[in-house]
């Protein structure tokens, strides 16, 4: 893949508080942050030329946007890649941008879940979980094997919740605001065994949106920006679940992604060269997981740095830190961006008690599927 660092910069970004919005439409939640955005780039509506927006099931067209926002007669894209969306559809945007095909462009994510009966992921999509199955089922396959493989319990996954409640009560857009201890995650309802209430990620409702143009324009609309430093996304085959090979304790296409963008900012010890990560912690054995396909820690060993505090906010590689998606929440299309949000207010010194200290690098990391069947995609953010 090409590289195209530095070439599209973000110049606003805007995202609702995520959570039971009953009182909202998807419509009220695509304004609210869309125009946030507006406001935090210094542009009108008017200006621009084209747009995307990433939802799973709350819009069928690229009229979800432009309707409420009264965007009439601009392209603009709908785009689904099942939880990666959100990223997805800024990517597609982005290479739109470094084209030159247009100069000032709008992505926006959503999805509106609370008040749709759904307790998982919906429709269609949970045919990729599996017959019989659901995802929790798919992802304490993960946990019970890597336990076996590696000797380990619940109470890594344990401390990954605590810290990811505990970075979401310090977050006004939070779902959850609520810090939680070792011992109320450890004896929480099961939900799949091993995997408890506290492991596993809520349904939500939000909407996050961001304003995108070329570098060389950035300052003609906001002095302050950020740049995206590399794009990598990987689809896998879905066959995993039918390969006798595949273990459970690593996800290939995670593997596949950080490949393209470790090779594009050239990498070479990731633990150490990014400055924080936002992951797709859907559930929390998926989080250590992808600290070791990351490359943050080495395989099997994640339980060390874990106990160790070093993705903590005081850590040495701070993840998660405005919650993730176990307290801010993960409306489906949203998500991607929401971390992309969380990266860029880190990067402009806008992250108040959770602020990361001299952040460089900031990498998202969205991941969509089922183990055996993913999408996975990684954008990183960082100055100019």
């Amino acid at each position: 893949m090409k590289n195209l660092s530095d070439r599209v910069a973000i110049i606003g970004m805007g995202c609702t508080k995520f959570g039971e919005h009953w009182d909202k439409s998807a419509e009220d939640l695509i304004v609210e942050a869309s125009y946030e955005a507006f406001e935090d780039a210094g542009i009108e509506p008017a200006q621009v030329e084209a747009a995307w927006v990433g939802t799973l099931v709350s819009g069928i067209s690229g009229q979800a946007l432009s309707r409420p926002l009264k965007l009439q007669y601009i392209p603009v894209t709908r785009v689904e890649n099942m939880c990666a969306t959100g990223q997805d559809a800024l990517r597609n945007a982005a290479f739109a941008v470094a084209a030159g095909a247009y100069d000032l462009v709008l992505v926006a994510g959503f999805e509106k879940l609370k008040d749709s009966g759904y307790s998982g992921l919906p429709g269609a999509a949970s045919s990729v979980i599996g017959a019989g199955n659901t995802a929790p089922g798919a992802f304490a396959l993960v946990a019970n094997r890597y336990f076996h493989r590696y000797g380990i319990g619940k109470e890594e996954l344990a401390k990954i919740s605590v810290k990811n409640h505990y970075n979401g009560a310090r977050n006004r857009k939070a779902h959850f605001q609520k810090e939680i201890t070792v011992e109320q995650a450890m004896k929480a309802p099961v939900i799949a065994s091993p995997l408890g209430l506290f492991d596993c990620c809520p349904t939500t409702d939000g909407a996050a949106a961001a304003i995108i143009t070329r570098t060389e324009l950035a300052p003609r609309f906001n002095k302050d920006f950020v740049t995206v430093k590399a794009m990598g996304l990987s689809v896998g085959p879905g066959t995993g679940r039918m390969d006798t090979d595949f273990d459970f304790t690593s996800f290939p296409e995670t593997k596949a992604a950080a490949r393209q963008v470790y090779d594009q900012l050239d990498i070479k010890d990731p633990r150490r060269e990014i400055s924080m990560a936002e992951v797709h912690d859907c559930f929390s054995i998926t989080e250590l997981i992808i600290y070791e396909d990351l490359g943050f820690s080495e395989p099997g060993k994640a339980k060390a740095d874990i106990d160790a505090g070093a993705f903590t906010l005081k850590g040495d590689l701070p993840v998660n830190t405005d919650g993730g998606l176990k307290s801010f929440g993960h409306p489906i299309g949203a998500s991607g961006l929401r971390m992309l949000y969380e990266i860029y207010n880190q990067l402009l010194d806008r992250a108040g008690e959770r602020q990361v200290k001299d952040m460089k690098i900031g990498l998202a990391h969205n991941l969509g599927g089922n183990p055996g069947s993913f999408t996975c995609s990684i954008i990183a953010l960082g100055h100019a």
